[in-house]
């Protein structure tokens, strides 16, 4: 019996992706979690892939691996397993499971080199094919050439011919894999073994003698460190190594994250007030019992659910065990990496996409090795190669960017709970506004709910006043700053202290229309408008990213009557530079934060008191802690409200909520504007009070019923096509095919099927989108017939040029 390798090849479609069989040649050394580089196809074209599993039994049907990438497993067996259940739950492939796992850093990229043995002999019979093709390849005049020729002919023919010549051993292989990013490392010097045995054999000049010393002492150092240290320049430690006294090696080193932390702080000096103490009391409780349990921490904002953060932490590590704190945004990474930096020092690592692929990598190689054990990040940092999960936090736990939107879609709240039914750990979701699908849960006890109902400091929450805009419309302010704003942002400024301003919109001029057609001017490949972004002075899609000069005539009718509406962060800023010329202001958005340092630079500026009023998008409503500001403003969420998804009051009111919270956390009372044209709307006052249950009452009984999650799960099918007819077409057909295959299977739960219809966004990217909604529940069942229509539709006629990928409870309004 030979051994088995079961393989996640990369490049393969959903719709043919399976483990694919290959036999262990007796020579290569792998195990489970190694990556492998395997023949794939007709052609044998060489691929990457990672082995799932090893078996025992019959090879003789089965190609070999061709070669091992690794000589250790980089995913573990229980990260393997979790590959697994994201197959089935997210629709992906194999290799995609396990691709994200891994940092970017470590992708590999393989490059066969050929070469003909000298004195090669035939080992057994060839074919006439192959025969005459060794004669042209050995006519090459070096080895250059003969990888050319060898490369043009697997490009136009396969590799058939090249495998046959390589197995008779006239053509020897050999595989160069070169990884995306090289390990760091610093040259370092010590004695050599000749030099430590008889020292007098060496004629040495006085430096060198020096040099010689030193390492005698300290044993090893780095090159410039020894040349420091005995105040000589690198030349001579060179020499002494040319001499053969010394030797030179290189050594791995971290590059390192800087967290701009200063001084340490020991947690057990964190001071709870009796809330918080309950709290931390509950979760830890459970974490002695060494069961997997699910908290959901509803708290105010300025609540502290931080400090019961880092004690939670401290506990799990006092227990031996590791923990893990995911943040929605990575603008918050930098102020928590900080603190929590202060506290545990290098033995917390971070993980988000801003990090170079360097820092990534060392960053996954010391959780790995275990010189980690708390790890903070964004959403893929839940995949961290932790050993011992003994707890995971979710902070902000409503917010949408803990849903994946490209393959694997994956909830970071379900890749959570089965991480820690694997190590019997606890998950604790925190946050001031839940999603309601938690809150729900917990309220059925699924979860166990903790609240924290009073800001720490004892402070109240900001006094909300609400201004129509209407009102001011009609009494002749035709700007952006209500007649009360301005008033309190004058008090701040006069009173030396810090304002938030939101407006949930980026660039200058929002929309570009023409005033005879009344058409927007869209993005060439989007059914977007264009944004007019005037520090570049060009358009831009929001979307796409395409760019393109100012137009002058409609691109609809031809007109030259356009006119600009709409109002964006840079207009904002350009606006608040006439209304309060004195005041120092910091914008932040998506376009001043480029640099992944952007966002720490500026948030430290501003706390540090550099600027008086900070405006921006999305990214400054939540988690950020600045005890100047007493005042925020909200200039406009009114169009989110109709965003076309049904979770658009939800993300709305959270907004608002945790943008309002972000002022009073010092020791002056926070103040907070609310603009808005429909002061009528129930969100709007809710938001205003800051009552999230009074707003969980009006949503669950909407959802109840119209049948939206949480009281069901909703499965979106997605198709895009270069075309709307082809697309549409597709989209028919699949559509036909589901409701077969539903009569067929005669689910034992209700399922209720809508569409097709166009996206809201019906073109993104060139490429045109329509979706069916299927209303479900997430059962074995339904995933297996969400896999059926995804494999079956893939091979019907009207599907050939249609791209279509299914997500469980993704986002509707797109």
């Amino acid at each position: 019996m030979s051994r088995i390798a079961e393989v996640a090849v990369s490049g393969t479609a959903y719709s043919f992706d399976m483990l694919f069989s290959y036999a262990v040649p007796e020579w290569l050394n792998i195990r489970e979690g190694c990556r492998v580089l395997v023949p794939f196809g007709r052609g044998n074209k060489r691929r990457i892939g990672v082995v799932m599993k090893i078996s025992e039994g019959d090879t003789s049907a089965l190609k070999p691996l061709a070669d091992a990438v690794d000589a250790e497993p980089v995913i573990s067996g229980e990260l393997l397993e979790l590959a697994v259940y994201l197959r089935e739950h997210t629709f992906c492939t194999y290799f995609e499971a396990v691709k994200i796992m891994l940092p970017p850093g470590m992708g590999v990229k393989v490059r066969e080199k050929y070469s003909i043995p000298r004195n090669s002999a035939v080992q057994g019979e060839i074919s006439d094919e192959a025969r005459e093709l060794f004669s042209s390849l050995a006519c090459a005049s070096g080895e250059k050439e003969l990888n050319e020729l060898i490369e043009n002919y697997i490009t136009e023919n396969g590799r058939l011919l090249i495998d046959e010549l390589c197995e008779a051993g006239v053509l020897a292989s050999n595989n160069v894999f070169r990884q995306n990013v090289g390990d760091a490392s610093v040259k370092m010097v010590r004695l050599s073994e000749k030099y430590l045995s008889d020292p007098q054999s060496f004629s040495l000049t006085p430096k060198q003698q020096k040099a010689a010393v030193f390492l005698a002492e300290y044993g090893s150092a780095s090159v410039k460190e020894a040349a420091y240290m005995c105040g000589v320049t690198d030349t001579v430690i060179k020499r002494l190594t040319a001499s053969g006294a010394a030797v030179e090696y290189d050594m791995e080193v971290y590059r390192h994250v800087e967290d701009g932390s200063e001084g340490s702080c020991d947690p057990e000096d964190t001071v709870l007030s009796d809330e918080q103490q309950k709290v931390h009391d509950a979760v830890l409780g459970q974490m002695f019992e060494r069961k997997p349990s699910v908290f959901l921490l509803h708290g105010v904002t300025g609540s502290g659910k931080t400090s019961v953060f880092e004690k939670l932490i401290n506990d799990t590590i006092k227990l031996g065990r590791q923990a893990m704190l995911l943040i929605p945004e990575i603008g918050l990474t930098p102020q928590m990496l900080r603190r929590f930096r202060s506290l545990f020092g290098e033995r917390v690592a971070v993980i988000h996409s801003g990090l170079s692929l360097g820092q990534r990598l060392d960053e996954y190689k010391r959780i790995k090795r275990g010189d980690a054990d708390i790890v903070i990040g964004t959403r893929s940092a839940v995949f961290a190669p932790l050993s011992d999960i003994g707890l995971i936090i979710i902070d902000e736990e409503g917010e949408r960017t803990y849903k994946s939107e490209s393959s694997p879609r994956y909830s970071t709240h379900d890749i959570a709970k089965q991480r820690c039914g694997k190590h019997d750990a606890v998950l604790l979701l925190a946050s001031a506004t839940p999603s309601i699908e938690s809150y729900y849960l917990a309220e059925r006890g699924v979860y166990k709910l903790l609240e924290m109902k009073k800001r720490y400091s004892s402070s109240p929450l900001p006094e909300v006043t609400m201004v129509d805009m209407n009102l001011e419309r009609e009494e002749g302010n035709p700007s952006e700053f209500s007649r009360r704003l301005v008033e309190e942002i004058n008090l701040n400024l006069k009173n030396g202290e810090q304002s938030i301003l939101l407006l949930n919109r980026r660039g200058y001029h929002t929309i570009i229309s023409c005033c005879d057609c009344h058409q927007p001017v869209y993005c060439p490949n989007c059914s977007v408008p264009l944004t007019f972004h005037k520090r570049n002075g060009r358009m831009m899609c929001h979307y796409c990213g395409y760019t393109g000069e100012p137009v002058k005539k409609c691109p609809s009718c031809g007109s030259e009557k356009l006119i600009s509406m709409g109002f964006g962060t840079q207009r904002l800023e350009e606006e608040l530079g006439t209304y309060f010329p004195s005041a120092r202001i910091l914008r932040m958005d998506a376009d001043t934060t480029f640099s992944r340092y952007s966002y720490e630079k500026n948030f430290a500026d501003f706390r540090n008191g550099e600027y008086d009023i900070m405006i921006g998008t999305q990214m400054i409503g939540k988690g950020l802690d600045f005890p100047n500001v007493t005042l925020v403003g909200v200039l406009s969420v009114d169009k989110a409200l109709y965003a076309g998804d049904f979770r658009s009051y939800e993300r709305t009111f959270s907004l608002i909520t945790q943008v309002v919270g972000r002022g009073g956390r010092g020791e002056r009372k926070g103040r907070a504007v609310l603009q808005t044209f429909i002061p009528d709307h129930y969100i709007m006052n809710l938001a205003a009070e800051q009552d999230y249950k009074g707003f969980y009452r009006e949503e669950i009984a909407i959802r109840k019923v119209m049948v939206f999650p949480p009281l069901c799960d909703m499965c979106i099918f997605c198709f895009t096509a270069d075309d709307e007819v082809t697309v549409k077409n597709g989209a028919d057909a699949v559509i036909a095919l589901m409701n077969v295959r539903l009569k067929e299977l005669q689910p034992k739960t209700p399922v209720r099927v809508l569409g097709p219809v166009r996206c809201s966004y019906g073109r993104i990217g060139g490429r045109y989108r329509y979706r069916i909604i299927m209303k479900c529940k997430n059962t074995a069942e339904m995933r297996g017939f969400i896999s059926r229509v995804l494999t079956e539709g893939a091979k019907l006629k009207e599907m050939a040029k249609v791209t279509l990928y299914a997500d469980m409870n993704g986002d509707v309004g797109v």
